[in-house]
């Protein structure tokens, strides 16, 4: 949770991070964000835009000029922050979520896909994602392609319904497409604000569920059985083992809110499994891979198939409110909603997510989406777009460690699953446990998820269970027009598809 920021905000909880201080900023450094700024200043509106920047500027005042302008464009004394305070917040948040460019291409792989090409397309998916929404949003939100939504994509849609990694690809580019008209569209409030709260934390439970039962299965704890589906995997082999350390010391340094857990428990494990022979080192640093084996590969005619659409449908509704949970969620945190409590801009917060999915698929990845890992530069002191740049340019550094990427084995990245599916299964919380016509649907959505391995069927049988259960139970005014009309697309899809 963050702390009070100058300008206003909830007063800071107990354990708050604080801002680090004193961390000088040096005038290369500076300009480089005043060079990536003004580069899209000419797209952004006149209320944002800074001062013009004179060149040849040198000593303190040239520093004061630079500041000068990221303090008028980021608006930073208007969010009560600094160009210090912003940049460690940035790397705060990337840090704690630096272990998608692992875990993505590890998981996007089992398509088949080229690792190489999926690690560049993690990278600059999440890259564009980011800067788009602090350059154009002005919000400390980074951005990456999304868990859950790419185990769905490769055992879900290609593993399990057959279906080509390129037709994956459109799937994501229509869902994406449909986002962007949403998002500039008015009715984007009334669809997010339409879906009943119970079943939006049901979705993200049920997604944790699917992420930990593919994290267990990763990691041989959890193996298959011909009579009871699953059973206990071997415990004493080394990668079970393994794995089992890095959750530990993964939710060891969460509690004691150690920036990079995540990240620090997967490099740990790895170094682990290298030291005991069980895996090989592939090296740190080298060029950037060959982006081409997935770049503009996406199959969009094929993706039309009427199949899939309700699959274009489950990308698209789990992005949307994802994404729009997150950005309320993190707003909050920060003290950035209005009065009302809404949240300013939203429109355009919305338009950077959706786009960021667009140009993920023609790169070559899942659906890209708003992290709460953000939350973390909150807490760091973040307030402006000024951190999701910062997070940005670290996304692009990443392009030349693919070797250290290619050399985290799964076993290393499955602590990191289970880690995000136990926080996303805090949803079940928020649930209303007095309410059997809440409660009832909302633990058969997040149930159905894992055991039927597919983020789409549990959407639509906890649609549907959730429409039938206001209906039998006299409660049919609680249930919105949209939750019905959904159900019904999803009982009509059952029955004849």
């Amino acid at each position: 949770m963050p702390g009070r920021p100058a300008g206003g905000g909830p007063a800071p909880p107990v354990g708050a991070l604080t801002p680090g201080t004193g961390v000088r900023l040096t005038r290369p450094a500076q300009s480089a964000f005043v060079i990536a700024a003004g580069a899209v200043k000419g797209a952004m509106p006149s209320a944002c835009a800074g001062p013009p920047y004179r060149r040849g500027t040198h000593g303190p005042a040239g520093r004061e000029g630079e500041t000068g302008m990221l303090d008028s464009y980021f608006k930073l004394s208007e969010h009560g922050t600094t160009v210090q305070r912003e940049i460690v917040a940035g790397c705060t948040t990337f840090l704690t979520m630096a272990y998608i460019t692992f875990v993505n291409p590890a998981i996007l792989s089992d398509t088949g896909m080229d690792f190489g090409a999926v690690f560049v397309a993690t990278c600059l998916a999440a890259a564009f994602g980011t800067l788009v929404m602090g350059l154009y949003a002005n919000y400390p939100i980074a951005l990456a392609p999304g868990m859950g939504l790419n185990a769905f994509f490769t055992y879900g849609v290609v593993l399990g319904m057959g279906h080509s990694w390129q037709v994956a690809l459109g799937v994501v580019f229509w869902s994406g497409v449909l986002f962007v008209i949403l998002s500039v569209l008015p009715v984007r409030e009334w669809i997010i604000n339409s879906i009943p709260r119970t079943l939006k934390m049901a979705i993200s439970a049920g997604i944790g569920l699917f992420l930990g039962i593919i994290a267990l299965k990763n990691a041989g704890i959890v193996v298959d059985h011909p009579v009871t589906l699953v059973t206990l995997g071997d415990l004493s082999e080394a990668t079970s083992l393994l794995a089992a350390l890095g959750f530990i010391v993964i939710v060891a340094l969460a509690h004691r809110q150690v920036p990079g857990a995540v990240i620090i428990g997967i490099l740990l494990v790895t170094a682990l499994g290298i030291a005991f022979g069980v895996s090989e080192w592939k090296g740190l640093i080298a060029p950037p891979p060959d982006p081409s084996p997935t770049l503009l590969a996406m199959d969009i005619v094929g993706a039309l198939e009427l199949s899939l659409l309700a699959v274009v449908f489950t990308f698209l509704f789990v992005d949307l409110f994802d994404t729009a949970g997150t950005l309320v969620g993190v707003a909050h945190r920060a003290g950035l909603l209005d009065a009302e409590g809404k949240l300013p801009r939203l429109g355009k917060a919305l338009l950077a997510d959706s786009t960021a999915t667009v140009v993920g698929a023609g790169l070559g990845t899942s659906t890209t989406t708003s992290y709460i890992e953000s939350a973390a530069g909150i807490n760091a002191g973040g307030r402006t777009g000024l951190t999701a740049v910062t997070v940005g340019i670290l996304f692009l550094l990443c392009l030349f460690f693919s070797p250290l990427a290619e050399t985290v084995p799964a076993y290393a990245t499955a602590p990191a699953l289970l880690f995000v599916a136990c926080l996303m299964a805090h949803g079940l919380a928020e649930i209303d446990w007095q309410d059997a016509t809440e409660y009832a649907p909302a633990v058969v959505t997040a149930i159905a998820m894992p055991l039927t391995f597919s983020i789409a069927d549990g959407l639509g049988l906890g649609f549907i269970c959730y429409a039938l259960m206001k209906l039998t139970g006299g409660k049919i005014a609680e249930c919105p027009p949209a939750v019905m009309v959904i159900a019904a697309l999803f009982a009509l899809k059952f029955a004849i598809l």
